[in-house]
């Protein structure tokens, strides 16, 4: 799930939190919606200012491992959330953050399923 985000991200087919989104759509869930309501979640827009890739892996993740995917994103990105702080600090490029969010979420489902 990580490359097909990345992929979303690099063709410019929406922004961080629908690429995530849209990666969802295609892997899991193909009725999904969620990459057309997240058209303004992109660029620091999340609630909160977090990075619009955690706040779409957040969301689709489900409330009880939302927490859990949230503290392996803090620890990759060196205890950063927000959009702003991941950017102005140079922890990673948005391509990255959506990989990263990607991947906890694809790993986290999994984890739920077992």
């Amino acid at each position: 799930m990580q490359e097909t985000a990345s992929d979303h991200y690099k063709a410019r087919r929406g922004n961080c939190a629908q690429s995530v989104a849209l990666a969802w759509k295609d892997k899991k869930e193909p009725d999904s919606t969620h990459a057309e309501a997240w058209t303004s979640v992109g660029g620091g827009q999340a609630p909160e200012g977090l990075c619009g890739a955690l706040h779409a892996a957040r969301e689709l993740v489900g409330e009880s491992r939302k927490e859990h995917l949230t503290q392996k994103f803090k620890t990759h990105a060196e205890g950063h959330l927000t959009c702003r702080d991941i950017r102005k600090n140079r922890i990673m490029p948005c391509v990255d953050c959506v990989s990263l969010a990607a991947g906890l979420l694809d790993e986290l489902h999994k984890e739920n399923k077992s």
